[in-house]
């Protein structure tokens, strides 16, 4: 974990826009980036859980700024996300970190920054972040 801590400073630095997806195989550690990345901006830790049932979970920053933490795992298809308001989300101008967002792609607004992550050779976790301008 001091590993990560270090790393979110430069990973924050490294991406453009405010909607984050967050691409890894179950059990990359995507939830755990997000914990360190809200951590690392301010948000009270003893509130920070996964959203896997719940869907999205709000959080506010050391500046009260809110962020967004999704968990798309569980949707059955985009009507579903539609139904559910995600896209104002999406739009609202806040940080939003989206895990499984390829359950999602047509709702997502045409700028956004992506973090893969993925494991190397010897177990380590390689993050890679790209933005995406449309």
């Amino acid at each position: 974990m001091g590993a990560l801590a270090e790393a979110v400073p430069k990973i924050l630095e490294a991406i453009d826009y405010p909607v984050v997806l967050i691409n890894g195989s179950m059990g990359a550690g995507k939830t755990t980036l997000v914990s360190a990345i809200c951590k690392h901006l301010g948000v009270n830790p003893n509130e920070l859980s996964s959203p896997t049932f719940s869907l999205v979970n709000e959080y506010l920053d050391a500046q009260s700024r809110k962020i967004y933490h999704f968990d798309c795992y569980r949707l059955k298809d985009e009507e579903e996300a539609f139904q559910a308001g995600l896209e104002e989300y999406f739009f609202s101008g806040s940080r939003c970190w989206i895990e499984w967002p390829d359950k999602i792609r047509n709702l997502l607004p045409s700028e956004w920054s992506q973090l893969s992550i993925s494991l190397g050779p010897h177990s380590e976790r390689i993050i890679q972040i790209r933005n995406q301008h449309v």
